[in-house]
């Protein structure tokens, strides 16, 4: 219990008094996100903030020093994304460059750190040995969680605070599993990231850049796959749930564009908080209610991991459910994709 009091001050404290001096810092070098007309602020506002969330990650670890066979490749992988995530906030890279390194850096770390998912259990007895396309899952996993925490950085404090949520129940999950380094490490990351977002929440003095939502979404990855790895058929649906809310968000985004004929990794003003904004919600209200969304669907996988299967089923049904009612009352794809209202409509034509 004290090193968990000694954990939550040290990080907090550490990226809350860190901020102050990256926002001087960011704004002495000019690093700085300037608005345009997909943007939403509509002043330059200093960038960077991940090296003061980065900051309080590596206080942490000095405080608590997790011990894991996985531990050097993570680390290797973290400080190499946030060389990334830097760069392209000084100097923009294009989204094949960024791409490509965080295949690269995603490869280093399951190849080198052998942090892949090798099998799952079937409800029903036996297993599914994945063999060497194990290696490709898991690179494919970190690579898209990485760019779905990214892509949802469009409010002040919303990939921030979404990251915490989901951070605060892998480590609960963690916890349960008796998974000591990941429940740690999920910790350590949610305080620094607690510590860094009363500056971030709107309206926002700093912004975290892609210093910040990169290295989140990659040690997300890394942290999920690591703590749910080598389950069941049934349980690996787990980190899907938690991250629901980005996973969401980016493969529709990736649908829309699709339909659209336009590039998948082309911006738009379609997402999932782009279009709370265009109801007439506030960025506070749209924040707030994607943070509410978010823990639902933590709620959810916790649930799910204590379920009997039909229960999971249910929960899995549910959540889907919810997902589609967004997609089409937020009209994500366009207006006419609505299959879920237009059979609701034919029930009801045939009942009267």
């Amino acid at each position: 219990m004290f090193d968990l009091i000694l954990l939550t001050i040290v990080c907090f404290i550490s990226a809350f008094t860190l901020t102050p001096v990256i926002i001087k810092l960011a704004i002495k070098l000019n690093v700085v996100d300037e608005p345009c007309q997909r943007k939403i602020h509509k002043s330059p506002i200093p960038t960077l903030g991940g090296l003061a969330i980065f900051s309080g990650f590596l206080i942490g670890l000095l405080v608590v020093q997790p011990d894991s066979p996985y531990h050097f490749f993570i680390l290797l992988g973290a400080l190499f994304t946030i060389f990334l995530g830097l760069f392209d906030d000084i100097y923009p890279l294009s989204s094949k460059s960024k791409f490509v390194s965080q295949i690269v850096i995603a490869s280093v770390v399951v190849i080198g750190g052998d942090l892949k998912v090798s099998f799952i259990n079937l409800p029903f007895g036996g297993q599914i040995e994945f063999g060497w396309f194990s290696i490709a899952i898991a690179i494919f996993w970190i690579v898209g969680i990485t760019n779905a925490i990214n892509l949802i950085d469009g409010l002040d404090g919303l990939s921030a605070g979404i990251s915490a949520i989901v951070l605060l129940t892998i480590g609960i999950m963690a916890n349960f599993m008796g998974n000591v380094y990941v429940s740690s490490m999920s910790l350590i990351l949610f305080w620094s990231i607690i510590g860094f977002l009363p500056y971030n929440f709107h309206p926002a003095k700093i912004f975290m850049g892609d210093t910040g939502s990169l290295f989140l979404g990659y040690m997300i990855a890394v942290l999920s796959l690591l703590g749910f790895k080598n389950v069941t058929l049934i349980s690996f649906a787990i980190p899907i749930l938690i991250l629901a809310v980005p996973i969401f968000d980016t493969f529709v985004a990736i649908i829309r564009r699709i339909i659209q004929k336009r590039p998948i990794s082309s911006p738009d003003r379609s997402h999932l908080h782009h279009r709370l904004l265009q109801l007439g919600l506030s960025q506070r209200q749209a924040v707030l209610f994607l943070y509410l969304l978010s823990g639902l669907f933590s709620v959810a996988a916790i649930l799910f991991s204590m379920s009997t299967i039909w229960g999971a089923a249910l929960i899995v049904t549910i959540s889907l459910l919810v997902i589609q009612l967004l997609v089409e009352m937020l009209e994500l794809i366009d207006s006419k994709f609505k299959p879920l209202t237009n059979l609701v409509k034919i029930w009801r034509g045939n009942r009267s």
